[in-house]
């Protein structure tokens, strides 16, 4: 069985001492958990594919607060881990001045750019995989009208909404889209709490589909909508297991091949910016038994032929982060 190192806490990140030399790969969850069943999981899931088909182990440590992210970089780069990968944006400021400090240490950032000669960033084509599955929730919605619910007000997540509304305005001119976020700290990732509020305000207001890209609250949209009997769209991993025949779609970002390649990489890993849309397999949406019933034939043939003109260049989808701006909503 593989030999997992786990650091939980801060208090098993001072644990680590520069005297224990390791050239294992090491990966930081950002706040939500490792069991998010999202984001996360999905970083998860890549470092134990890579530990699975080669044998080896690797270090993980599960943030509990904002104060832990330059301590925790700190103590793995110290006990010799490389390359050490981390999941989400809120990194980048700690890793941009961690990083010099251990120029032979190899580090991989998802969702932030740093520009370091040691670190490879890579980012992902979010409102591409939102386009698709925007159209899919026009072409299932019997309302005409369609939620949107992101985790924490930042232009990473509008860029995830604002290519949604752009789908469900190509596959319904005449939609309405419902965009909600659930807070203004990273403390909105993980209230489901507050998610099932706002997926059964949104269906007050007439959504029959919802998408929610808010890492753990999403898990309270999904159930929310399944309650209510309309549907919903999962994101990151695949979630369209949580409520079979509940779930219409989910958004696939492929943070899981992120990590397996930072580590497969090891400490070869290549330095640079990196971007992974729908022409690399970054983003796409998930088809499987438990949402089959739920998109027609002609619904994803809609969607797929969206999907290669976006591949081919012939259509190109909006990037909020590009200007701040959504032509197709009001955010």
């Amino acid at each position: 069985m593989t030999l997992m190192k786990t650091l939980l806490g801060a208090a098993a990140t001072l644990a680590l001492s520069s005297a224990v030399a390791s050239a294992d790969p090491a990966i930081i969850y950002d706040l939500g958990g490792k069991f998010d069943k999202s984001f996360n999981e999905a970083a998860f899931n890549g470092a134990e594919k890579w530990a699975k088909e080669t044998g080896g182990s690797y270090k993980e440590l599960e943030m509990q607060s904002e104060a832990q992210r330059e301590q925790a970089l700190r103590r793995l780069a110290e006990s010799g881990a490389n390359p050490v990968v981390m999941t989400g944006f809120a990194f980048g400021d700690v890793l941009n001045t961690v990083a010099p400090d251990f120029p032979d240490t190899k580090f991989a950032i998802i969702d932030m750019v740093v520009e370091q000669p040691n670190v490879k960033s890579v980012v992902f084509s979010e409102h591409e995989g939102s386009y698709l599955v925007g159209m899919m929730a026009a072409l299932a919605s019997k309302t005409g009208t369609v939620g949107f619910i992101g985790g924490m007000d930042i232009p990473l997540i509008r860029k995830f909404g604002c290519g949604y509304a752009q789908g469900a305005k190509a596959a319904n001119p005449d939609a309405t889209v419902i965009l909600n976020m659930t807070g203004t700290t990273p403390a909105a990732w993980n209230d489901p709490v507050k998610g099932a509020e706002l997926a059964k305000a949104q269906k007050s207001q007439g959504a029959d589909v919802i998408y929610a890209a808010a890492g753990g609250t999403g898990i309270g949209v999904l159930q929310a909508a399944a309650d209510e009997g309309i549907l919903s769209i999962g994101v990151d991993s695949n979630q369209n297991h949580l409520h079979p025949g509940k779930v219409l779609t989910s958004m696939l970002k492929r943070v899981d091949v992120a990590v397996y390649e930072a580590f497969k990489e090891g400490a070869d890993l290549k330095p640079g910016f990196n971007v992974l849309g729908l022409k690399e397999d970054g983003v796409g949406y998930a088809m499987d038994e438990n949402n089959a019933p739920l998109v027609s034939d002609e619904m994803k043939a809609a969607v797929d032929a969206a999907a290669e003109k976006i591949k081919s260049g012939e259509l190109v989808v909006h990037d909020y982060m590009s200007d701040d701006t959504c032509p197709a909503a009001n955010f």
